[in-house]
């Protein structure tokens, strides 16, 4: 059950794009806002979420033949259908529960987090005060014994607000930083080193080995700090920014 003031078709097939990193720029903005503001669109979005990532956790290590099998159930998904309000959602999960099943039948090991999931997270809201400034280059705010950085003084990037949430099992931390309008989140995440996505590319600065790639409107950079895995991200910030900033160690205060 949806917010009855939503068409059927096209924000029904929008609510599945948000969910799977596919919906961009302005469109993207506008049906969060609507989210933000009805419950039953948060839920459905969240079900949804939880397919796309069942669904995701099979592609590198399922056989061709079922990830194609998963391929077209994304597909049917995003095509609109009339008489249907979301019960596209329901199919979703139903398809990446049978595909689950078929892989715990065929595959070793369970899936986790992934790093586009990790970024999606800056694109909520912040739930909580922004962190005062602590020590010279950091924030008086940590995650798993990690101090954020202060950006302001070198960059111009204050911290706004921050939130906590928990992906597949492990506690994730952001912090949100802005500048001229544009927002970014920065998160850290709780376990071991998540795997950098296979399509992210390798990039140096500063000494440090980053990983990025692009998500639908969103350029994301993900790297190690002390066997923590760091996610970067925002909407029309250019790369170098991002790349700059993560790998910035402010004279050595802040902790690799």
């Amino acid at each position: 059950m949806i917010d009855p003031d939503m068409p059927e078709d096209r924000d029904a097939a929008e609510l599945t794009a948000l969910a799977d990193g596919t919906l961009s720029g302005r469109r993207r903005r506008l049906l969060q806002e609507r989210v933000a503001g009805s419950p039953e669109m948060r839920a459905e979005l969240e079900r949804q979420r939880r397919a796309v990532s069942a669904l995701r956790s099979v592609d590198v290590a399922a056989p061709a033949g079922l990830r194609a099998r998963v391929e077209a159930e994304r597909e049917r998904a995003r095509r609109p259908a009339r008489r249907r309000r979301l019960a596209l959602g329901g199919a979703l999960v139903g398809a990446a529960a049978a595909v689950a099943l078929a892989l715990v039948l065929a595959l070793p090991g369970a899936a986790g987090p992934s790093v586009v999931e990790a970024a999606e997270l800056a694109e909520l809201p912040a739930t909580q005060p922004a962190p005062a400034p602590g020590s010279p280059k950091l924030l008086d705010f940590s995650a798993f014994g990690l101090p954020f950085p202060d950006w302001a003084e070198k960059f111009g990037w204050r911290a706004t607000g921050r939130r906590e949430d928990e992906i597949d099992g492990r506690r994730a931390v952001t912090v949100f930083y802005e500048k001229e309008g544009n927002t970014i989140g920065y998160t850290i995440l709780s376990g071991d080193q998540l795997d950098p996505p296979s399509e992210s590319r390798r990039a140096v600065r500063e000494g440090t080995v980053l990983r990025h790639l692009r998500d639908g409107g969103r350029t994301i950079v993900t790297w190690p700090r002390d066997d923590k895995t760091c996610v970067l991200s925002g909407e029309g910030v250019n790369l170098d920014i991002l790349l700059n900033l993560a790998a910035w160690k402010g004279l050595g205060k802040v902790p690799f």
